[in-house]
């Protein structure tokens, strides 16, 4: 069945202080390949952005056995599954030296860019379109509802800037990995890895905005709110593991 397979050289740029793969360049690894795959499946950029549509990021969720660290090889697998009207999801699997090292789930909608709202998978696809896709699953998961904050302390704050932007004019899906990781405090990752990442998206942020963090741990969880002023824009759940 379809795969999209690309090996992706882990640079000093893409670590952080310990030498291991930022969350924000895994996520703008699995962009890439998710770019990629659907250039070959059709429905890339190329593709619908004349016909006035587009795909955000609406849940991301991600699972690592242990850190990938500079210098190795990321292979990274991605497929496309068969949409359910509004919902196209997307599977990966992280891949160096022959060790599975990782999985991840996605869950994307189709937009209108010109009113930015979600349009059904019929816009552009037919019954048809699906006939070969993979119904093989990366993993199972679908605890897809986070629960907010409840006595959240305010862990960091971020206004934001042009280089957050993606052509969307909203912030990047990447880059909310960094913002979450700066809850955290050196001392606090130290020897540790982020083992399981759950983000929800829940609005785009805008130029200028101020996103405040607040941040609450519950057992080995970690529990992260972005909110510009009272209203929720974004959401994670952090389980840290020892290296």
């Amino acid at each position: 069945m379809y795969r999209n397979i690309n090996k992706y050289k882990i640079k000093y740029t893409d670590t952080d202080a310990f030498d291991n793969l930022k969350l924000s360049s895994l996520l703008a690894f699995q962009e890439e390949s998710a770019g990629y795959s659907a250039d070959e499946l059709g429905f890339g950029y190329d593709d619908i952005a004349p016909k006035n549509l587009g795909f955000i990021i609406v849940n991301n969720y991600i699972e690592l056995k242990r850190p990938i660290r500079l210098g190795e090889i990321l292979e990274l697998h991605t497929w496309p599954l068969r949409p359910k009207h509004l919902i196209f999801l997307r599977d990966y699997e992280f891949y160096s030296g022959g060790e599975k090292v990782g999985v991840a789930t996605t869950r994307w909608c189709m937009i209108d860019t010109k009113r930015f709202a979600a349009v059904p998978s019929s816009v552009y696809f037919t019954e048809s379109s699906f006939e070969h896709y993979n119904t093989e699953r990366s993993v199972e998961f679908g605890a897809w509802k986070i629960p907010p904050t409840v006595n959240g302390i305010l862990a960091y704050s971020k206004i934001v800037s042009y280089s957050d932007y993606d052509h969307y004019f909203h912030v990047n899906n990447t880059k909310y990995a960094d913002f979450l990781m700066d809850t955290f405090s050196v001392d606090e990752l130290r020897g540790k890895y982020v083992k399981k990442l759950q983000i929800t998206y829940v609005k785009q942020c805008k130029l200028g905005e101020k996103i405040d963090f607040y941040r609450q741990t519950e057992g080995n969880c970690v529990y992260v709110d972005g909110k510009v002023g009272d209203e929720l824009r974004v959401q994670f759940r952090v389980e840290l593991d020892e290296i």
